[in-house]
């Protein structure tokens, strides 16, 4: 099952497409340059010693080849306008949205849209018949490129349909992380307000620590 990455040639889009590709889920990189999401898959392929398991596309291309999963990976400024150039090749298709509204010139805060969330301003765009997952906002852009460190997080997600969040976290638990059903999209404007607390912590001098995550832990853990 291949699945698509659109922004996949930013850190966190790169950082999946590695991931992805190494547990063995080709990979389509989109990018409104496709000879540009091409380079950077190439340079992807060899830290995978050389595999293939990584291409690159332009935009629309790339969420036609995927088969049923396009992850949303750009920029918050860019959101909105990259679904509205796709909306029409996501029928059938579950839009996984990991983008976080973080305030401009200030990650350390967020900017909600008036939608509530990115993940419930994506639904609202896209209307109820594609469903909208958000998943994978307080994962480290830095860890996931570090193939040789494990991610040290979970994975909260929420949407409105269920059987897409299922599939959402299968595909996520190919990462050797633990991925939870954290609820309704309304959910996501708690779970993506966690990643610039995370920002905020990982940069403080005062913090003896970098890239650090979220995990749920049991009872008498």
């Amino acid at each position: 099952m291949s699945i698509a990455i659109l922004g996949g040639t930013g850190p966190q889009g790169r950082g999946l497409a590695l991931r992805f590709a190494r547990a063995g889920t080709p990979v389509v990189l989109g990018s409104r340059d496709a000879a540009r999401a091409q380079g950077i898959a190439d340079e992807l392929n060899v830290q995978l010693d050389g595999g293939a398991g990584i291409s690159g596309k332009a935009l629309r291309d790339a969420v036609a080849a995927a088969d049923e999963m396009v992850i949303l990976a750009v920029p918050y400024a860019a959101h909105d306008a990259t679904l509205e150039a796709i909306r029409d090749l996501l029928p059938g298709k579950i839009l996984i949205d990991i983008v976080v509204p973080l305030a401009d010139g200030d990650p350390k805060k967020v900017d909600m849209p008036d939608a509530g969330s990115a993940t419930e301003a994506a639904q609202a765009l896209l209307g109820e018949a594609i469903p909208v997952v958000g998943a994978l906002h307080n994962v480290s852009a830095a860890t996931l490129n570090q193939l040789d460190h494990p991610i040290n997080c979970d994975v909260l997600v929420c949407g409105n349909d269920l059987a897409a969040k299922e599939k959402v976290i299968e595909l996520i638990r190919q990462l050797d992380v633990a991925a939870y059903n954290a609820g309704p999209a309304v959910n996501a404007r708690c779970i993506e307000a966690i990643t610039p607390i995370l920002i905020r912590l990982n940069i403080s001098k005062k913090v003896p620590f970098t890239h650090a995550g979220i995990r749920i832990w049991a009872p008498g853990a």
